[in-house]
């Protein structure tokens, strides 16, 4: 598979913009079908707002993508928001925005950065990841060495799965195929020799990103 970024979780962010409350909806999707299922919920959920701008991108190679400004005028909802994903480099994600209006209005450009702005401090809260397939090392140790796993997983920025608290501590990290060889020399090299690790199964996995 290829490796893409998308949101961590999904969720839900407010704010407000000169007595607009904007709320920003994310949502994991793998289809169009998910994507626009989603849109009609947060339509229903919200048919008292003024608009529920929306936009979504598909896809390993973001390949399918699709705008919607419901009412707002053309260009300064559905594309900016958008844009965000674009520029964030998501995938798989799908964000609307919910507008009910205070009153005040914004003007074109304050619309497209209202909307926007949406999105990115959704974006900025909930988190992302990158979603990547990576080789297992599967690592035994006693009770001792354990307590000094953290410190070596950390130096290498590693997380650890699976693990399994027994006589001893079965644990299991995973790693890109370029870095195998290198990993199990430098676990060898930390516990002097004195640990067991051995290549297992690959598995997709989901890396925070800052």
């Amino acid at each position: 598979m290829n490796e893409y970024i998308t949101i961590k979780e999904d969720g839900i962010v407010e704010e407000e913009i000169k007595k607009s409350r904007f709320i920003c909806h994310l949502k994991r999707v793998k289809t169009e079908d998910e994507a626009r299922d989603f849109i009609h919920r947060i339509k229903k959920e919200h048919h008292k707002a003024n608009h529920n701008c929306s936009c979504f991108i598909l896809g390993e190679n973001a390949e399918i993508k699709r705008s919607s400004d419901d009412g707002e005028p053309s260009g300064t909802a559905g594309v900016p928001m958008l844009t965000v994903l674009e520029k964030q480099g998501l995938t798989d994600t799908v964000a609307v925005v919910t507008r009910y209006f205070g009153g005040i209005k914004l003007g074109s450009g304050g619309l497209i950065r209202a909307y926007a702005g949406s999105v990115a401090k959704a974006i900025t809260e909930i988190g992302t990841v990158l979603v990547k397939e990576q080789e297992g090392i599967t690592v035994h140790l006693d009770y001792a060495q354990y307590q000094e796993f953290a410190n070596w997983r950390n130096k290498h920025g590693l997380e650890e799965y699976d693990t399994q608290f027994l006589a001893d501590i079965e644990t299991t990290i995973y790693t890109d195929k370029n870095q195998v060889a290198m990993i199990l020399a430098d676990l060898e090299d930390f516990y002097r020799g004195k640990v067991k690790a051995e290549q297992t199964a690959s598995r997709v996995v989901e890396i925070p990103l800052h």
